[in-house]
Formats: C-alpha cells, sequence, structure tokens
C-alpha cells in the first residue's frame, strides 16, 4: 500500500470514528425547573407520577388548567379552602410555597399529558353525558360544558374534568353543595343535583 493510501485509509477510519461519536453522544438534558423539581420530589407522593394519581383521594393534576391550579394552591395558602383534605394535606405544604413556585408548579402541571379516561357502566355515562352537555333546564340547571367546555378540558380558570377520578369529583360537588367548600358560582348550579345525577356526572367525566 502506498503511504498515500495509507493516509487517505487512516483519515477515512478517523472521520467513520467522529461521525460514529457523535451519533452516540446524548443531547444534554433540559434543566427541570423549581416547579418540575418540587413536583417531582413532593406532589408525585399523592399527586402521581406527571400528576396522575391512582388513588380518587388525591385529584389528578396532569394537564389541569394553570390559572386553576394557581387559584387553588393560593387558597391553600390562605386556608379558605376548608374540605378536610385540604386542612389535613394541602394548608401545610401550600404554606411552604412563595407566589413563584406556585405559578411554576401549576405551569408544570399544566403542560404534562392528561390522565386516560376510564369507563364504567354505560348507562350511567349517557346519563351524565346528557347532563354535562344539555343541563336540565326545567330545573333551571345549566349545562356544565357551559363553563367546563364541550370535551371537558376546561375553559380559562375553570377547571378540567376530562379524566378526572368520579369519587374525588362527586365528593367536592357535595363540598360545594354544602358549603365545605366555598364557590359560590358553583353552588348555585350543583346546589340542587340529586346523589344519582352528581354520580352520573361524575362517571362521565371520568370517562373523557
Amino acid at each position: 500500500m502506498t503511504n498515500f493510501s495509507s493516509a487517505a485509509l487512516g483519515l477515512a477510519f478517523a472521520g467513520a470514528i467522529t461521525i460514529a461519536s457523535a451519533q452516540t453522544t446524548a443531547p444534554e438534558a433540559t434543566p427541570r425547573t423549581p416547579g418540575e423539581e418540587k413536583a417531582i420530589n413532593l406532589c408525585s407522593t399523592c399527586h402521581g407520577p406527571r400528576g396522575i394519581s391512582t388513588s380518587p383521594e388525591f385529584p389528578i393534576l396532569a394537564a389541569q388548567r394553570q390559572g386553576y391550579l394557581v387559584a387553588q394552591l393560593e387558597a391553600f395558602q390562605a386556608k379558605t379552602r376548608e374540605e378536610k383534605a385540604a386542612h389535613d394535606f394541602m394548608w401545610g405544604i401550600a404554606g411552604n410555597l412563595d407566589a413563584q413556585m406556585i405559578e411554576s408548579i401549576a405551569r408544570y402541571y399544566s403542560t404534562q399529558p392528561p390522565a386516560s379516561g376510564r369507563p364504567v357502566d354505560p348507562a350511567l355515562i349517557a346519563t351524565g353525558k346528557r347532563l354535562f352537555e344539555t343541563g336540565l333546564p326545567d330545573r333551571a340547571i345549566p349545562p356544565c360544558a357551559s363553563c367546563h367546555g364541550p370535551k371537558a378540558e376546561g375553559v380559562a380558570d375553570f377547571p378540567r374534568l376530562a379524566g378526572q377520578h368520579a369519587k374525588y369529583v362527586f365528593r367536592q360537588i357535595e363540598y360545594i353543595q354544602g358549603l365545605v367548600r366555598k364557590a359560590p358560582v358553583m353552588h348555585g348550579i350543583v346546589k340542587d343535583l340529586t346523589p344519582a345525577e352528581m354520580e352520573a356526572i361524575a362517571a362521565y367525566v371520568q370517562s373523557i
């Protein structure tokens, strides 16, 4: 082999190594935001990885409206959400968050993929769908979709309900009915719902 051929082969071999090295080098990970760190290291204990909890005692936060999450964390801080779970879990946790951390946590959860729907009894879901979409005009109860959106994904600061645990949704309606949780607009809407109607709505939103 001539000196020229040897040099060319050496350059080609070195170039191949360089290309292979570039292809196998992993890109640098994007640094976590303070809210993501807090969500992973603290909030996930109850609310699950990426905000999808397994226990209906704790709400799913993934894909929730950012403004709604901020408002709820501020309410926990101010102790104006007074249901037992708020008192037992969230008052102390939210009390240690500053405004920047609240915004960062809310932003993180709002950008996570939503939970998948989990259907239960088809007849119950059908009833809930009808109530959600059309309300009960004869009883002056407007459709849930008017505030929460046609697919229950939330509108502005009205929360996302799609994919939420049915048991959690039912319990929150109960709290609002009984004025345990202060939500004047919602109280006027849900105060006359029967337990069966509440169960149907909760089953429907969990299914989508």
